[in-house]
């Protein structure tokens, strides 16, 4: 056995080395280029003023046949220049298999059928074999999927995947949509261009944030030792531009990205440490220069978030409680500026449940209705055995609802 103090130097210099790596890549980062902020609905007068939503509908999106776990979902809505918007209005993705880091794990994908209001079948869309193959490497396991939809409609799915390990040496593969819901691996994203064979233990797990010139902000961590999150810069067609460190902090992850304005941003992760809060990190710049701006009011028990911009003016974030964990989801709202948060309890299990790694996207209520106010789609996982969702919609809209089904 090796010397367990030559080991540890190792790992150490390691961490060291992928540290300095970092912060030297977030000094090259590319200029700014301006978020997309969503804008308030002119034919709702009072909807600016309005952060209280209620779900019009909710459920289990289906699971392959005879698949006993899922987990990490993750949601798109279908574009109009995706070949299946006229008739499908947002997409899932999840990993799911025996367990989680099973070899039979895969992401699964499902959308949701307009007409019928309701989830089409599951299907398969990635598997450790097929990406191995692409990238000429052994791939033992993958997991958490996120989907973006570029400046052309076409998708993007954006999967960790490791070889020898676990999640800490993992890394970040890019696949492309070549037919619709058929995906292509492009290429392993390549984080670490100071010490390229350092390009591990970088994962992702929550959705872009859209630019102006069409490309999108990848919110990535790194996971080894120390834990922080990451930007990536997307131009329109999914090629990585740079990659810029969000915070200086070494505890928190799972960075989730909302724009106040074109330019002023807020990055909320989870705290890895034992102050259990949501971490906050700010950037006035576009993302050029990010600064860390201590906590949110809102506990954290090491368990991922979800936030949202909405179109009628206000942040919405869903997340667990500290004290209680992933047997508790919440939704909090508050307005765009300043963060006074207002919490709802969405579910209330018991200990041995499980409601976490939540995702909200909003999405069209309809083809014929583009000027009432959008609604927020939420899925989550729901006790590790499947995915849930929940259709909300704003309460001061005179939108109709529909019955749960």
């Amino acid at each position: 056995m090796k010397n367990p103090s030559r080991v540890g130097l190792a790992l150490l210099l390691l961490l060291a080395l992928c540290d300095v790596a970092w912060r030297w890549q977030s000094s090259a980062s590319a200029g700014p280029v301006m978020a997309v902020v969503p804008a308030d609905s002119a034919d709702a007068p009072s909807l600016s003023a309005c952060t209280d939503y209620r779900v019009v509908r909710e459920g289990l999106i289906p699971m392959p046949e005879g698949v006993p776990a899922a987990h990490a979902s993750s949601l798109v809505a279908l574009p109009q220049a995706h070949p299946l918007h006229t008739d499908k209005a947002l997409a899932a993705f999840w990993f799911a298999g025996s367990r989680e880091s099973g070899a039979d794990v895969q992401i699964a994908s499902s959308t949701f059928d307009r007409t019928r209001n309701a989830w089409d079948a599951p299907q398969w869309v990635v598997n450790r074999h097929t990406v191995g193959h692409d990238l000429g490497i052994q791939i033992r396991r993958i997991g958490n999927p996120v989907a973006w939809a570029d400046a052309s409609g076409r998708l993007h799915l954006f999967v960790v995947a490791t070889g020898l390990g676990g999640w800490a040496a993992s890394r970040v593969v890019h696949l492309t949509e070549q037919a619709p819901m058929q995906f292509k691996v492009v290429r392993t994203l390549p984080l670490t261009a100071l010490v390229p064979a350092f390009n591990t233990s970088t994962l992702v797990r929550t959705v872009p944030l859209p630019l102006a010139d069409g490309g999108a902000v990848l919110p990535l961590y790194f996971e080894i030792g120390i834990k922080y999150g990451v930007a990536v810069r997307l131009n329109a067609q999914g090629e990585m531009q740079s990659i810029t460190r969000i915070t200086q902090r070494h505890e928190v992850l799972q960075p989730t990205l909302v724009a106040h304005s074109p330019t002023h941003w807020s990055a909320f992760m989870r705290d890895y440490s034992p102050t259990e809060m949501v971490a906050h990190a700010e950037t006035f710049d576009a993302g050029v220069h990010w600064q860390d701006v201590g906590n949110l009011t809102l506990s954290n028990p090491g368990a991922s978030i979800a936030a949202l911009r909405l179109s009628s003016g206000g942040l919405m974030l869903a997340h667990n409680p500290a004290g209680r964990g992933r047997e508790v989801l919440l939704l909090s709202t508050s307005p765009n500026q300043p963060l006074s948060w207002t919490t709802r309890t969405l579910i209330d299990g018991v200990k041995a449940d499980e409601y976490s790694y939540p995702t909200l996207i909003e999405v069209p209520q309809g083809l014929a209705a583009p000027s009432t106010p959008p609604d927020v789609w939420l899925s989550y996982t729901h006790k590790r055995q499947a995915i849930a969702f929940k259709q909300m919609r704003p309460s001061c809209s005179v939108a109709p609802t529909r019955s749960a089904p």
